[in-house]
């Protein structure tokens, strides 16, 4: 999978991109299509969803679910209202949380319709980032649908 660069995506014959809203802007997502190349779009309000889900993407990511340290958002934590919210919403689309997440919240986001969760911070700021992954992977398997 790669992050953002639909175009990298293309040359290097990736099966999968994630793109911002940013990143969606200059895509060719007919190109991506013809390649074969599924994405998955991040949301953060109501336009940018509606927008996501008329391009029919593989899934819909959320966030920041909570409060984030990764980046500087310019959107406040959307809470688990709004993942219930986007749930109703995306229907069949698997719903992707992101943000501020750890394995104590994984319930209360998959209880509120998430799908998936994605993480970042709290396995690179771990104090041992393996030993945090296998922490992460014991949390989720409860989940696997």
């Amino acid at each position: 999978m790669v992050n953002d660069h639909w175009r990298l995506a293309l040359e290097i014959n990736c099966t999968f991109v994630h793109l911002g809203q940013e990143d969606m802007d200059g895509a060719d997502f007919g190109a991506l299509r013809s390649a074969g190349v599924r994405f998955g779009l991040s949301t953060h309000d109501p336009a940018e969803l509606d927008r996501a889900l008329a391009l029919d993407p593989t899934y819909v990511a959320l966030g920041p679910v909570y409060p984030t340290k990764l980046k500087q958002m310019k959107w406040a934590p959307q809470g688990l209202d709004r993942v219930r919210d986007w749930k109703v919403r995306t229907g069949a689309v698997p719903l992707v949380g992101i943000g501020g997440l750890t394995p104590d919240r994984l319930p209360g986001l998959f209880a509120a319709g998430a799908d998936s969760a994605a993480v970042v911070t709290d396995i690179e700021q771990a104090a041992d980032p393996a030993a945090r992954c296998r922490e992460w992977i014991a949390a989720t398997r409860g989940y696997l649908r």
